[in-house]
């Protein structure tokens, strides 16, 4: 994200550290918005992400499901994913904080595509999330087009 100017994406094991004394959780991955980028320290993440994605294992069903459900909500994640990768659950839960500050549900639409609030130029299809051989380059490039990502890559070199 941050080579499209949209922000910065971070994965575990970098602390976010939403409330100053709050506790300091390790999600799987969040993005912060450019606009919010006087939050991020070289150590971590100083108040809450823009958009929050837990990938759910055996071990921690309760706690991305439950704990960091409400932690994420009352400190204003204003979007959280929960992936649950597991045999036999497949399952992929979108919420957006709504305007009283509550996480409110976000199915995908009817083609499985999933819009994020938070990045509008950001879509998914929900499927990928299943694919044993995953290509996230190429994913990238039918989210924002080929193009764009060749001129990024070059960029970069």
């Amino acid at each position: 994200m941050r080579a499209l100017r949209l922000g910065v994406v971070r994965s575990a094991p970098f602390a976010v550290r939403a409330l100053p004394d709050g506790h300091g959780r390790k999600p799987d991955l969040f993005f912060l918005a450019e606009e919010h980028k006087e939050r991020l320290t070289r150590h971590e993440l100083a108040g809450p992400a823009d958009l929050v994605v837990e990938v759910i294992s055996d071990d921690s069903v309760a706690r991305d499901r439950d704990e960091k459900f409400y932690e994420y909500q009352a400190v204003g994640v204003r979007e959280y994913w929960i992936i649950d990768p597991r045999s036999g659950r497949l399952r992929a839960d979108f919420y957006v904080l709504d305007a009283r500050g509550q996480y409110r549900a976000v199915p995908p639409d009817d083609d499985n595509i999933y819009r994020s609030m938070v990045l509008p130029v950001f879509w998914l299809d929900v499927a990928w999330l299943w694919r044993p051989d995953p290509n996230p380059l190429a994913a990238l490039g039918r989210i924002v087009g080929a193009e764009r990502v060749m001129s990024v890559l070059q960029d970069e070199v």
